[in-house]
C-alpha cells in the first residue's frame, strides 16, 4: 500500500513528477527560447496582482516582475505595506494601483493571478490564505513555503477547499535541462540510483539558515528524483558540539527559532535510495558546491540550480575519475555532450516558465511541476531535521509534530 502523508496525498510520486515534467516543460521551454513576449494586442484573459513587503521579504527573486512577461496577463494592482517600496513597486509594474493593505487589495481587484512574493516566510501563510480565500484561481509563491508544517497543512486545506493552483519557486524544477537527465535515468546510463547527496551554499548562513532558505530547493530536488522521504535522522551542531536548548536563537528572515551552524541529515527515501544534506558555516567552495548528485550503480549526475544550471554526467561505476581516468560529460538542454542552444536568463526565466505553467495547470485543470504538495514536502524535510535532533532519534513521514521543535512549550 502506498504511503501517504497527512492530507492522504499518495507519497509514491517520483514517477509521477517525471511524466508531468516530460508532459509540459518541452512547451514551455520553446515558449521562452523564443522570446518572452511583452503586453500585445489582445485583451487580457487574466488580472493579476502582486503582494510584497519592502523590508520584509520586500519582492523576492523577480515575482513581481514575471506577469509582466506571460502574454494574456495584466498586473493590475500592488500592494506594500511600506509607502515608498509600494510607490516604487507602482512605477516599476507599469501604474498598477498601490495599496498598502493586501487583503483591501484582495477584496477590491478581484485578480486571478496572485504572487506572494516576500522572502521572508512568517507571512506567507497569512498571504496565500487570503488571496485563496478571495477568489485567486492561482498564486505563484516566493520559496522557503512557510514556517511549520502545520501553516503548509493550512495553506494546503485553503487552496483545496477554494480550488486554487499554487506553484512555489522552485525554479530547476522547470528547467529544460531536467528532461535529459530524465530521459538519463530512463535510459538507464546511471543504472540504480543508490544515494542523493545535496549540499548548501555553506556561506555565513551556513547550517539552520541555510537548511530553510536554500536547502529547500535541492530537497525538493532530492524529492523530485528520489521519492518522497520515509523518515530523517540528523545532527544539528554548534561550535563542534551537539546544539542543546542555550543555542536556540530567532532566526533571519522570519524563519522562527532557529539553531546550528552545521547540519548533516540523512533521509530514506521511497525509491530506496539514501539522500543526505550537509552545510556547515563559513565552509563554502569557489564555485560553490551548492546543488545535488544523484550517484548510481552506474554512474553519477551532478545538478546546480536555476533555469539553466550547470549539470555534468559521469560514466563511471566507480565515481572515480580520478582511478579510471574517465570525464565529466555536460549536460544541455539539448542533450548530453552537446552545445547550450538557449540563453541562460537566470531566476527569471525560471519564473516565466513557472507562471505559463501555473496557467496551464489551471486551464488543464492538473498540478503545476512544482505544487503546492512539493512544497509542503520541502517543508517536512526541513522541519524533520530539527525534531530529529530533539528526540535524538530517527523521525518517520508523514511528522506526527507539526510545529517548530525549537519553539517553547
Amino acid at each position: 500500500m502506498a504511503d501517504r502523508n497527512a492530507s492522504g496525498t499518495d507519497m509514491c510520486s517520483g514517477a509521477m513528477d517525471r511524466r508531468r515534467f516530460l508532459a509540459a516543460t518541452a512547451g514551455a521551454a520553446t515558449a521562452w527560447a523564443a522570446g518572452p513576449a511583452i503586453g500585445g494586442a489582445a485583451p487580457a484573459k487574466y488580472r493579476a496582482a502582486v503582494i510584497g513587503h519592502t523590508g520584509r521579504g520586500n519582492y523576492g527573486h523577480g515575482l513581481d516582475r514575471v506577469w509582466l512577461e506571460v502574454p494574456g496577463v495584466q498586473v493590475v494592482a500592488v500592494a506594500d505595506a511600506d509607502a515608498n517600496g509600494l510607490a516604487a513597486a507602482v512605477r516599476r509594474l507599469g501604474g498598477a494601483k498601490g495599496y498598502a493593505d493586501y487583503r483591501k487589495m484582495l477584496d477590491e481587484t478581484k485578480v486571478d493571478l496572485v504572487s506572494v512574493a516576500p522572502r521572508w516566510l512568517d507571512q506567507h501563510r497569512d498571504m496565500v490564505v487570503a488571496a485563496a480565500e478571495r477568489g485567486a484561481r492561482g498564486i505563484y509563491l516566493e520559496k522557503p513555503m512557510c514556517r511549520t508544517p502545520a501553516e503548509a497543512d493550512e495553506m494546503v486545506a485553503a487552496c483545496k477547499k477554494n480550488n486554487v493552483k499554487l506553484a512555489i519557486a522552485h525554479q530547476t524544477r522547470y528547467s529544460p535541462k531536467m528532461k535529459v537527465i530524465d530521459d538519463l535515468v530512463a535510459a538507464g546510463r546511471l543504472g540504480r540510483i543508490i544515494e542523493i547527496r545535496a549540499r548548501g551554499k555553506e556561506d555565513r548562513r551556513g547550517g539552520g539558515e541555510d537548511l530553510w532558505v536554500l536547502g529547500t530547493h535541492v530537497l525538493d530536488l532530492m524529492h523530485r528524483f528520489g521519492g518522497r522521504p520515509r523518515s530523517c535522522l540528523a545532527w544539528v551542531m554548534e561550535g563542534g558540539q551537539l546544539a542543546g536548548t542555550n543555542s536556540i536563537r530567532e532566526g533571519n528572515e522570519g524563519i522562527g527559532p532557529l539553531q546550528g551552524d552545521e547540519i548533516h541529515a540523512s533521509y530514506r527515501l521511497a525509491g530506496g535510495a539514501m539522500g543526505y544534506f550537509d552545510s556547515t558555516r563559513n565552509a563554502a567552495g569557489k564555485p560553490s558546491r551548492f546543488g545535488l548528485s544523484i550517484h548510481g550503480t552506474k554512474g553519477v549526475v551532478e545538478i546546480h540550480t536555476g533555469y539553466l544550471p550547470a549539470v555534468h554526467f559521469l560514466p563511471d561505476s566507480s565515481w572515480s575519475p580520478g582511478r579510471t581516468g574517465r570525464k565529466w560529460l555536460p549536460v544541455s538542454s539539448a542533450g548530453l555532450d552537446k552545445p547550450e542552444p538557449l540563453k541562460d536568463g537566470g531566476l527569471h526565466a525560471g519564473n516565466v516558465l513557472a507562471a505559463k505553467d501555473l496557467i496551464a495547470a489551471i486551464e488543464k485543470g492538473r498540478s503545476p511541476l512544482a505544487d503546492i504538495e512539493t512544497a509542503r514536502t520541502a517543508t517536512e524535510m526541513i522541519a524533520a531535521v530539527f525534531w530529529s535532533r530533539r528526540l535524538g532519534r530517527r523521525i518517520d513521514f508523514p511528522l506526527k509534530h507539526r510545529t517548530n521543535a525549537l519553539a517553547r512549550p
